[in-house]
């Protein structure tokens, strides 16, 4: 059995105890639906196969979107970058030093959270709907009080971890080593072996908590903004359609790392555009990978 197919193969049991564990929560409970209908689990949406067309064909609706709005998709993007900066100064305002290269690596690990509002730009000009500032502001205001909530606490989750993970082989590498300021930090990482060792590391830590956090978000955020679902049931869908399109996912993926890597370069500023035209696309690639369920 495939790696892939043994994800699937728990994913599936996993849902399937979720749901028991419902049902026995409401027997326990003593509640009895309305007109004593049986409790019935929630179809799952169906997941389809999609291809390398289907990146292309999302990247260029992506990018209509993206020219459609530029100043509200800019703004979203403007944000994005402009967070990124006053985090590192924080963090070198603290003495922090050993931070600002993981922090700048893990930063994009909230990116999905953050285009919450170019999903819903997207959704809108896909049906033909007029918006403006108050209404997709409104939406993402609104999703406080939905399942977006719990996501983003476990993207957050995810990056503490990354940070928590730095920290902790840092301190073991390069506790040798000193360095008193940003060029010494930079010059112990890079050009000793221990520094390369914690470079060794840190990169494999950060591309499997990388890989697991693109699994359970990579259509998990914009399927919460267009369906009435649960987190853990759009979470259950994102990873069907990681196990089911390995290949492809594992492109989109890396288009996502070494595009938003290299936005990074010119301190945050080219996240203005990537960002918008990442979140865009990923609307319209969920769109082609996942369908509604059928009642």
């Amino acid at each position: 059995m495939s790696v892939f197919r043994w994800v699937r193969w728990q994913t599936d049991q996993l849902g399937a105890m979720l749901w028991e564990e419902c049902v026995m929560t409401s027997k326990t409970a003593g509640s009895t639906p309305p007109g004593k209908l049986t409790p019935q689990p929630q179809a799952m949406p169906k997941v389809n196969k999609v291809t390398a067309d289907d990146i292309t064909a999302s990247l260029k609706a992506g990018f209509s979107d993206f020219l459609a709005r530029p100043l509200m998709s800019g703004f979203f993007g403007l944000f994005y970058a402009v967070f990124g900066i006053l985090f590192v100064w924080i963090l070198v305002w603290l003495g922090k030093i050993w931070m600002i290269i993981p922090a700048a690596i893990g930063f994009p690990l909230v990116a999905p959270f953050a285009a919450a509002g170019l999903y819903e730009m997207s959704r809108r000009l896909q049906k033909g709907e007029s918006f403006g500032w108050f209404e997709i502001l409104t939406v993402m205001a609104n999703q406080r009080k939905r399942e977006m909530g719990w996501m983003a606490f476990v993207t957050l989750f995810i990056f503490w971890v990354w940070m928590y993970q730095v920290r902790l082989w840092l301190a073991i590498t390069l506790q040798d080593v000193s360095f008193s300021g940003f060029d010494g930090f930079l010059n112990a990482v890079f050009f000793t072996p221990q520094g390369w060792i914690f470079l060794a590391i840190g990169t494999c830590v950060g591309a499997f908590l990388s890989a697991v956090l693109f699994t359970v978000t990579v259509v998990a955020m914009p399927m919460l903004l267009d369906q009435e679902t649960n987190f853990v049931s759009a979470m259950l869908t994102s990873i069907r359609v990681v196990t089911e399109n390995p290949v492809v996912m594992l492109v989109w993926a890396a288009i996502i790392s070494v595009t938003v890597l290299l936005s990074l370069v010119p301190a945050f500023l080219g996240l203005i555009f990537t960002l918008p035209i990442l979140g865009h696309t990923t609307w319209h690639l969920y769109k082609r990978a996942v369908s509604p369920a059928e009642e």
